[in-house]
């Protein structure tokens, strides 16, 4: 084939790709209105919408997990978006008021009352992170949105329950029975726990500091739904259990800091890079393998 057909084929087929996407574009746009219209093109800058250029059809661009990002897997940044990472926000808010709470659930200088965790519970942990959560949504984080969403109103419904006087769900419970309310908010804990491992299994491809995130939750909601359900001979939750599930409830708030210093720490601010460690079984961790495998072969 000569060069001057090869040049009218290739020609030809980028007409045809032009064409085609025109016409895909303009199928989509032909009904719209002109405020429509104009609204599609304002959601395309950020990387979504009916007008929005995204290529999915191969994985070669796709970065690897990043806790920082709150990314449990390969994925897309969307190019040139202009909504800010909303993960270091999200896992901010997590980890404070997580923080207060484990230190309490340890009885760190004789505190065994929630009481003041309330008011973090609704406005930081609660609020801030349901919205961080909601923004993970603007940006195409199905994983980011699910885990920030829900533990946003886990926080909420935690403050609500606990609120000192205000909904009076806890004196409710106690004139039902003795034990109702502890036996009610175990259950209501081991819920959040099975909810948690499902998210687990989701981060054991991650990082090594993403996951830890995870799992360190996950095995605190366990322990402190255990010690309400399993009481001492006081019917008070179990101190031993208590404090082990706060031990992992400050592990996890000083993993989801981590992660978020990682998500806002870059060589435009910061003397240091966090460090990011990869499970070896991890798609990012079997490339590096293999490209050291390659790499002693050849020497």
């Amino acid at each position: 084939m000569s060069v001057e057909a090869n040049t009218d084929h290739t020609q030809n087929a980028l007409n045809k790709e032009t064409n085609g996407h025109m016409s895909d574009q303009s199928g989509l746009t032909r009904n719209m209105t002109h405020e429509e219209h104009q609204t599609a093109r304002a959601a395309a800058r950020f990387g979504y919408g009916p007008l929005a250029h995204v290529n999915t059809s191969s994985d070669g661009d796709r970065l690897p997990a990043f806790g920082g990002e709150f990314q449990p897997g390969l994925y897309k940044q969307v190019k040139d978006r202009r909504i800010a990472n909303p993960a270091p926000l999200g896992l901010s808010a997590f980890a404070l008021t997580t923080f207060v709470l484990g230190l309490i659930n340890m009885g760190t200088r004789g505190l065994s009352s929630p009481s003041l965790v309330v008011g973090i519970a609704f406005g930081y942990g609660g609020l801030v992170q349901l919205l961080a959560g909601m923004w993970e949504m603007a940006v195409g984080n199905t994983f980011g949105a699910t885990a920030l969403s829900s533990y946003g109103g886990f926080w909420i419904s935690f403050a609500i329950i606990l609120t000192p006087g205000g909904f009076q769900i806890e004196s409710t419970l106690e004139e039902a029975g003795p034990n109702a309310f502890a036996d009610e908010f175990g259950l209501y804990l081991i819920g959040w726990f099975i909810f948690t491992f499902l998210l687990v299994l989701c981060t054991l491809r991650s990082t090594v500091a993403f996951f830890t995130l995870f799992f360190s939750l996950d095995m605190a909601f366990m322990l402190l739904g255990i010690a309400y359900l399993h009481r001492d001979a006081m019917d008070m939750p179990n101190p031993p259990i208590l404090k082990a599930g706060g031990f992992f409830a400050l592990l996890a708030a000083f993993m989801a800091w981590y992660n978020a210093l990682a998500g806002i720490a870059d060589d435009s601010n910061s003397f240091f890079i966090v460090p990011v460690a990869h499970f070896p079984w991890s798609v990012t961790g079997m490339k590096k393998r293999g490209k050291m495998d390659s790499d002693t072969k050849a020497v």
